[in-house]
């Protein structure tokens, strides 16, 4: 029997977190045939000559809920080897959606996840209602990857209370009962589970609260119950634990976690973060998840593989003077024309004079710390970065625009204004949010490094001007096992477990995550000592010309869906294997 595919002499990292070993994998329609020992002959033959060999990767946090309407490549996946992607999460999504009511959805994703209106007004056809239609219209569809969703409770509250949802009422008993059918139906169409959102930094792009942010604890559990009566299924979860009401409102929002999980019976996933501003709330976060795991929950966190923060520029949707009343004046300028005033020694000194205006929530969903950063930029500079190409995502504070200003004996918001000219006004600036208090990644190793943990947080499809966070397979894999320099390594094979074996199993994908006779055939082979990212850069591909940061990756030799090869060093071949996903 002659395999279809066989690659031979591979470090195999298999995702099961167990020590890598060296041999060969050999592809049958679609399904791995053999691993270590593949005698037959094959119509195609690779020699990996030691190259990584790893599952494809899986992203459990991704927002295609708009982009996979219109979007067949998939790129900031496909170029980072993950072949499987989520969506549907934090809450927000495209259904169910009443006839006549879409730009109230078009105004919650716009608002919490910074996808333009334009471009999802663009971009949809809205040729569905309940959201078993709507993955029929997904259905239809091919990628460059596998895609799975998740049912959301925003859609699902403002379909049933209308505009009692967007004027934070609380739900009735009625309205419950008919949230609970919604949901129900939509995990019965093929919903991986359901998803809430409970961050209070998260707004509609009018900066009202988005709908379930309110919602009770009587709403929430009751919906939870609704996946005792499917087959496996998760909830995800994201919240800021209450953080902006002070700490005794921790105790009442973990709790809610808790009665979710118990009216489940089913896993959660929760967004493990340190906040911004640094601080120990994630630790109390994992003791928590400790205690009701050791009682039978079973409580996952997604955490990122870096620092999350935003990249500013004159070319993203944020910047430190974008609420200056001099930059208002003149944002609408072509690019070379705004460096020039700029550059202006008077108008530099005029804008750097001014207060900023208010800015959060004004028309749009900035959360309240870009107030505080737009006013305080000196102090804030000692985590903002300058653009040297590909961002160093661990840079020490000797490196950011505070000790940039100190050598140059400025002041720190002359150096950020600066910056943010070089590269002829394209430059981005770097600053993490989250995930950076002491200044390095430490505490993301140690989130990493937890049993309940699985790497995601990408946001693919999300904040399309502001952030490249969906590259970080590439990175993790770089950086961790084999590029940090400023503290403790991670093991290859803890880090491909992360992005594979973990978050198959937390979503119930038996039949990918690892590399093993039967498995599906997604497949990443990876020359880990060229794997590196390139340098953000912008495209205007999006619907209607909208504007994205995109960032590509060098180093991977080949990736596979189902055994068809999507990408080949470093390019995609034009392959559309990918399908929907339906749990059960």
């Amino acid at each position: 029997m002659a395999y279809d595919l066989k690659i031979r002499g591979a470090t195999i990292v298999d995702g099961t977190g167990e020590p890598s070993f060296s041999g060969d994998v050999a592809i049958s329609g679609g399904t791995i045939a053999a691993v270590g020992d593949a005698p037959d002959a094959a119509h195609r033959t690779i020699d990996a000559d030691g190259a990584l060999l790893t599952p494809g990767f899986i992203d459990p946090h991704t927002h295609y809920d708009g982009q996979a309407m219109w979007d067949d490549e998939l790129v900031q996946s496909a170029r980072h080897g993950i072949t499987t992607a989520i969506l549907g999460n934090c809450g927000v999504g495209f259904a169910p959606v009443a006839p006549g009511r879409q730009d109230d959805l078009v105004t919650l994703m716009a608002g919490v996840e910074d996808i333009p209106g334009t471009v999802l007004n663009a971009g949809l056809d809205w040729d569905w209602e309940s959201f078993g239609d709507y993955l029929d219209r997904l259905d239809q569809r091919r990628w460059s990857i596998d895609i799975g969703a998740q049912v959301t409770h925003d859609p699902i509250r403002m379909y049933v209370m209308g505009e009692r949802a967007l004027s934070r009422e609380i739900a009735t008993e009625d309205d419950i009962a008919r949230m609970r059918q919604l949901v129900s139906a939509a995990l019965g169409a093929g919903a991986f589970g359901f998803s809430t959102g409970r961050n209070d930094a998260h707004r509609m792009a009018d900066g009202r609260d988005t709908p379930a942010s309110i919602a009770s604890a009587r709403e929430l559990t009751a919906i939870a119950q609704c996946l005792r009566d499917h087959d496996y299924r998760v909830l995800q979860i994201t919240s800021d634990f209450d953080q902006a009401q002070g700490p005794d409102a921790f105790d009442a929002e973990f709790a809610l976690v808790e009665q979710m999980a118990e009216a489940s019976g089913r896993p959660i996933s929760l967004n493990l973060l340190q906040r911004e501003g640094g601080g120990d709330q994630w630790r109390r976060v994992v003791e928590r998840s400790e205690a009701a795991s050791a009682r039978g929950m079973d409580i996952r966190f997604q955490v990122a593989a870096r620092g999350v923060g935003v990249l500013m520029g004159l070319t993203s949707s944020f910047h430190p003077f974008v609420a200056h009343p001099s930059f208002q004046a003149i944002a609408g300028l072509p690019l070379a024309e705004l460096v020039r005033t700029m550059r202006d020694p008077h108008f530099r000194g005029r804008l750097l004079a001014e207060a900023p205006a208010a800015y959060a929530g004004k028309g749009n969903a900035a959360p309240a710390f870009f107030d505080q950063l737009l006013g305080d930029i000196d102090r804030y500079a000692a985590r903002i970065f300058p653009d040297r190409g590909v961002p160093d995502f661990e840079a020490g504070p000797d490196q950011s625009l505070q000790a940039d200003a100190r050598r140059r004996d400025v002041r720190s918001v002359e150096a950020v204004y600066d910056a943010l000219l070089d590269h002829e006004g394209q430059a981005l600036l770097y600053l993490p949010i989250f995930n950076y208090g002491g200044g390095n990644l430490d505490v993301v190793r140690e989130m990493l490094a937890h049993p309940q943990s699985m790497m995601g947080l990408g946001d693919a499809g999300a904040h399309v001007n502001v952030i490249t966070d969906y590259s970080y397979p590439t990175f993790a894999l770089s950086f961790w096992p084999y590029r940090r320099k400023a503290g403790p390594h991670l093991a290859v094979e803890r880090v491909v477990r992360l992005m594979t074996g973990a978050p198959a199993a937390h979503f119930g994908l038996n039949d990918r995550g690892v590399i093993a006779p039967g498995r599906r055939a997604d497949i990443n082979l990876i020359d880990p000592d060229s794997l590196q990212l390139t340098r953000p850069r912008i495209a205007h591909d999006l619907p209607v010309g909208g504007q994205r940061l995109l960032q590509d990756s060098r180093g991977y030799l080949a990736t596979l869906v189902k055994g068809t090869v999507i990408a080949e060093r470093d390019e995609l071949t034009g392959s559309r294997p990918g399908r929907l996903l339906r749990a059960g």
